[in-house]
């Protein structure tokens, strides 16, 4: 039967890889981002998709957001958060004191990774199937650790109480909630050019099975943590880093 997939940040990586994973099974894909222009050479590659350019972290845009889901689509079946990504990576206003620099960091950070995924949540809850909905939320291995960006880890964390709230919330209604905290993924912004080699060979020795992971090692979860047969998992962090977390 084919299902409504909500996906922000569905115009690259992860969210991007999810939404061919999902169109592929004949589901219905809407994907949410900033950049129109990313969004629409994505919707191209997705078959069947569907773009919508919001700002995930303005209230007014997600309102607008909700009603063309509801006007479009109706219930919503499975809403993946892909969106978020790299502070550090946006643009920064001017000469900063060192405390406003902090600020404006952190705010960045929560407003990416922790907001955008709240305020989607809360305008599309009550379009969530009644029972087999499904919520994922993309976390961090970084959650666990709080090492490298700390504002980054400490956001991403934050999506893992609301997870858990949420998920006793809708548990009567039989619908999920589920976070997955990816470790190093390649083939994603977060690193925006790039990153240099020897980081990279200091982050795949971290895991036990000497590898990268790759976007479609997490969409793979994701399409899992979506299908009938996890209709008993909910309110898990399920980890996707290749054993990293637990170091050697």
């Amino acid at each position: 039967m084919t299902r409504n997939v909500v996906i922000s940040g569905g115009g690259t990586g992860i969210g991007l890889a999810a939404a061919r994973v999902f169109a592929a099974d004949g589901d219905r894909v809407l994907l949410l981002g900033r950049r129109g222009d990313v969004l629409e050479r994505a919707g191209a590659e997705v078959r069947g998709a569907e773009v919508y350019a919001a700002d995930l972290a303005d209230p007014v845009a997600v309102r607008d957001v909700a009603g063309y889901v509801g006007r479009e689509f109706g219930a919503v079946d499975v809403l993946i958060h892909s969106a978020g990504g790299n502070g550090l990576l946006e643009r920064k206003a001017g000469a900063d004191d060192p405390l406003d620099a902090v600020a404006r960091h952190w705010t960045v950070n929560f407003r990416l990774n922790l907001l955008t995924a709240v305020l989607l949540t809360e305008a599309l809850k009550d379009r969530l199937a009644e029972p087999g909905g499904r919520v994922l939320f993309l976390s961090s291995i970084a959650a666990y650790r709080g090492s490298g960006q700390i504002a980054y880890a400490a956001a991403k964390a934050g999506l893992h109480p609301y997870a858990h709230d949420l998920a006793r919330k809708l548990g009567p209604h039989g619908i999920t909630v589920n976070v997955v905290a990816p470790g190093y993924i390649e083939g994603t912004a977060f690193f925006g050019d790039g990153i240099d080699e020897e980081r990279r060979a200091e982050l795949v020795a971290e895991t036990a099975d000497g590898r990268a992971g790759t976007p479609g090692d997490v969409a793979a979860t994701l399409h899992w943590l979506a299908s009938p047969g996890a209709g008993h998992i909910t309110s898990q962090i399920v980890q996707v880093n290749g054993g990293a977390e637990r170091g050697h």
